[in-house]
């Protein structure tokens, strides 16, 4: 079976620990967000997460919550952003994509045609929020048939059972939420966080990407001492929001932010 595009960047540099900027498709329009993922490109990143937008995100904070609220304004669709990330691949083929969303809208596009024309649109993988790994098979069925990687979530508080059912059903990499609450949240403990990873890796030796409470090239160094990725999003999308009407100092603004973040994981992976 041929490797995941996912697979294939954590296999490419056992030194180098990936960079997964997540951005919400539509925020503020789709020419934007396309722009953006050249953008993070060549700024450093490894996978892009892109947010499909919903009316109630309930796992997110204000700043995400505000970026599905203005996508929405403009209608924007699962089947616009899986298009969009079809337009990504007519000059990228090496980067990953991964869809973030909830349930709801793949339920009324259905598991299957999702996964067809996702899988024809160059996605590699899918983070479902709300979809609980107990009833995850039929969707998991529908995306492995078409070779697309099913990533979870696990928290500080789940319980080990759920750890080991998370680990056997996930595939590319388990997305480990790092505080209590939604995103946005503050005040991450990279000495907790090497703990947890550690952990979760006793159970399978699956990558294991960090993300909540990573702002800065400081705290995603810190995380990358022990995560196999680091996954940045509010203060991306933070940045989106409030320079959306200037698409040369929101690039200017993103690239600086998310460049930095790239140099100083990387200096860590030297330094250690």
């Amino acid at each position: 079976m041929t490797q995941s595009r996912i697979a294939a960047c954590f296999a490419k540099d056992a030194n180098r620990k990936l960079l997964v900027p997540y951005i919400t498709a539509g925020d503020p329009d789709l020419d934007t967000t396309l722009a953006l993922m050249h953008t993070l490109v060549k700024a450093g990143a490894d996978v892009i997460e892109l947010g499909i937008p919903f009316s109630d995100p309930m796992a997110d904070g204000p700043v995400i919550q505000a970026a599905c609220e203005r996508a929405l304004k403009n209608n924007v669709s699962l089947l616009q952003v899986i298009e969009t990330v079809g337009r990504f691949r007519q000059t990228d083929s090496e980067t990953a994509v991964v869809l973030m969303g909830y349930m709801n809208p793949v339920e009324i596009l259905g598991y299957r045609k999702f996964a067809e024309l996702a899988s024809d649109a160059g996605v590699d993988g899918v983070l479902t929020v709300d979809l609980p790994p107990e009833e995850a098979d039929e969707l998991l069925d529908e995306l492995k048939a078409k070779g697309l990687d099913s990533i979870f979530l696990l928290s500080p508080t789940t319980p080990d059972a759920r750890v080991k059912l998370v680990c056997e059903k996930a595939s590319g990499y388990i997305y480990y939420v790092s505080l209590k609450g939604v995103t946005g949240a503050a005040n991450i403990d990279p000495v907790e966080v090497a703990g947890k990873v550690a952990h979760i890796k006793t159970f399978e030796q699956i990558p294991v990407a960090v993300g909540f409470g990573i702002r800065d090239a400081t705290s995603a160094a810190a995380i990358s001492e022990t995560a196999d990725a680091v996954v940045v999003g509010s203060v991306l999308v933070s940045l989106v929001g409030e320079h959306g009407d200037n698409p040369d100092v929101l690039h200017e603004k993103m690239f600086e932010l998310v460049n930095g973040m790239r140099l100083a994981m990387d200096r860590v992976g030297v330094d250690s």
